[in-house]
């Protein structure tokens, strides 16, 4: 079908802007358009305008009042009479990226079906309905992308389905109201309707979601966003590799980069760290780093034990080309002596900088955000360095040993190892920063990496602009406060007016104090100006640090039903766990009541982390009689609850 077509595409920002995979969507739509209307759900910056006027006809802004189904009510209300003027109206949104594949091939294919309505993908019947528990979910067509043509949206049903569209405060509403019903409505006053992608011809009944890879490989022109920042461990549940999808969309042509970007921005960089797989185990021998495009780097080394400055000189020397060496501390004594050390080594010419603090409150981060702040809101530099001088002495020599191995092998372990982590930068222009993993090799640092810093992390945030969402369990952040950034992505972090009270006394250095705040903070920071962040691994501590993570997980797994998302809410139907303190221990097993368990599964249901792609048994985790009997024995040998 050829002729005249209106598309109109909604948008919603929780800062009032525009992502930049926005415009690119809507330039490649433009060229099949006669007329791009783009809704603004809320507020637009006069830079997010700026951006939409070069794509699009008309913008308007509306109240962010029943999501994208009203924002394309009020769309038609306001195009209204003048709808007669065209032969097809598509209805889409912001929830995808694209083209990643060409747009025209489908418009042309879709276009030769003789329907009323089409849509891009499709969602099978269910019953019972998974979001209520009973009845049955329609197939329908998905409601991101639905094309309608003349004589269904000039017709009286039409006028009359919008004209009495109900209110939709929630995003079941939207689901049960709007997306689900559309289609059935209309098949149902005898309009037909056909589909680009049926769910028929994929191995699942939400390809979208689960097949997004098998849409592009037939020329899907959209990839859903869903699958970058939908639960963990439901798309672990379902084999969904988001790392994979970005593969084929880079290996397809399109811009990765404005996909990182916007979920950087937009995901807790915890669970994108997981569904992206931001991971990387990283080879000794270099196959990556360009020396023709060297980077100008600063070290910035926060050293309080002397003794350890050869160590951490070894360190940074394996960084390819040159660099420039600062180092902080917090006395003209232990000053002098880094002096002279580092004057027993060979330099090449390279910049030295010793500098004695005014004050050692905040430890290295005073160190780094004031005795270094003239350094990093410079231009001087594309990249730092961040290490300290780490011994860890309270918590015994074993694991102050591994927590010190972990962060600096893992950060600069060989000369082929660091020229592959620049390698990152490199390849990857929006990558923030780099660091290792969540140390949890002595250390009860998993389910609990908050501790006490979350209402602090949260004040801060707003003071700092940051709009990231915040991780649930744990943040992901440099646990050891070293690592590898452009200076531009801390821009927040570092042109803040930090001042050594701020960060109080030695007493102060403890959770809940700023210094482990901002321990917490650099990603978060990077996030919401659009970097993206890894973590980087060798390959000998990635073997150390999983075969430990594997043994544990299944020694925990062992006393749990189910997948790894029953798992999860049934250990969160009973609450935080505190210390493992034996009455919490039994309050979680029998606080599984029927009554809960049914609970659980009405959670299970509706849970905002599952949405509308969740399917799972509603049925009650039950402890087995033995088990529990084992419970009752060694609480009588406990000597009861308390």
């Amino acid at each position: 079908m050829g002729g005249r077509r209106l598309v109109v595409y909604v948008v919603w920002d929780r800062r009032g802007e525009v992502e930049d995979y926005i415009p690119f969507a809507l330039a490649g739509l433009r060229e099949h358009a006669a007329r791009v209307l783009v809704v603004v759900n809320g507020s637009l910056s006069a830079e997010g305008r700026a951006k939409l006027e070069p794509v699009s006809d008309e913008i308007l802004v509306r109240e962010n009042r029943g999501f994208d189904i009203w924002a394309h009510k009020d769309a038609l209300d306001h195009v209204g009479a003048g709808l007669s003027e065209f032969d097809e109206v598509l209805l889409t949104n912001d929830t995808w990226f694209g083209p990643v594949r060409p747009y025209g091939p489908v418009f042309e294919r879709m276009g030769a079906e003789s329907v009323h309505f089409w849509g891009m993908t499709d969602h099978a019947r269910e019953e019972p309905n998974p979001f209520t528990g009973e009845g049955v979910l329609d197939y329908h067509l998905q409601s991101f992308w639905i094309a309608v043509r003349r004589e269904m949206f000039l017709s009286e049903a039409w006028a009359e389905y919008w004209r009495d569209l109900p209110v939709m405060p929630g995003y079941f509403d939207a689901v049960l109201k709007h997306e689900a019903v559309f289609t059935e409505h209309f098949l149902s006053r005898g309009f037909s309707s056909g589909v680009a992608y049926p769910s028929a011809d994929y191995p699942t009944d939400h390809p979208a979601l689960f097949n997004a890879d098998l849409l592009l490989a037939d020329g899907c022109p959209v990839l859903k966003r869903r699958p970058f920042f939908h639960w963990p461990p439901f798309l672990d549940r379902h084999g969904v590799i988001g790392r994979w999808l970005v593969d084929d969309a880079r290996r397809y042509g399109y811009p990765v980069d404005l996909i990182l970007s916007n979920l950087a921005r937009n995901v807790e960089p915890k669970a994108f760290n997981a569904d992206l797989a931001m991971h990387e185990v990283l080879p000794e021998i270099d196959v990556s780093y360009d020396p023709e495009r060297p980077f100008r780097i600063a070290a910035l080394l926060h050293i309080f034990y002397v003794e350890m400055t050869d160590e951490m000189l070894d360190l940074v020397d394996t960084l390819p080309g040159v660099y420039d060496l600062v180092v902080t501390t917090p006395d003209a004594d232990r000053a002098q002596q880094i002096r002279e050390i580092v004057a027993r080594r060979p330099r090449d010419g390279r910049g030295v900088d010793v500098r004695v603090l005014a004050s050692n409150d905040g430890r290295d981060q005073s160190a780094f955000l004031i005795g270094c702040r003239d350094i990093l809101t410079s231009d001087r530099y594309d990249l730092v360095v961040k290490l300290h001088s780490k011994k860890t002495p309270q918590d015994g020599y074993n694991i102050g040993r591994h927590f010190k191995s972990q962060q600096f092998t893992n950060l600069l372990n060989s000369p082929g190892y660091t020229a592959n982590v620049l390698g990152l930068f490199q390849k990857e222009p929006g990558l923030g920063l780099v660091y290792p993993p969540m140390i949890h090799i002595g250390y009860p640092a998993m389910g609990r990496g908050w501790w006490s810093n979350k209402p602090a992390f949260e004040k801060l945030c707003h003071v700092l602009g940051i709009r990231v969402p915040l991780d649930e369990i744990s943040p992901l952040a440099p646990y050891g406060s070293m690592y590898i950034a452009r200076p531009e992505s801390l821009r927040l972090l570092v042109e803040h007016d930090w001042t050594y009270g701020q960060f109080g006394g030695a007493e102060a250095y403890q959770d809940g104090g700023l210094a482990h705040v901002l321990e917490r903070m650099p990603s978060y920071a990077a996030a919401e100006l659009g970097f993206h962040t890894r973590t980087i691994s060798t390959a000998e501590y990635m073997s150390i640090s999983h075969t430990s993570l594997e043994f544990n997980l299944d020694q925990i797994s062992t006393t749990l039903p189910g997948d790894n998302v029953e798992k999860t809410m049934f250990i969160k139907s009973a609450g935080y766990t505190g210390e493992g303190r034996l009455r919490d221990f039994v309050r979680m097993y029998f606080s599984l009541h029927p009554r809960v368990g049914r609970k659980l599964g009405w959670m299970l249901d509706r849970s905002s982390h599952f949405h509308r792609a969740l399917t799972v048994p509603r049925r009650v985790l039950s402890i087995p009689r033995r088990a529990l009997r084992r419970l009752r024995r060694s609480l009588g040998h406990a000597g009861g609850t308390s």
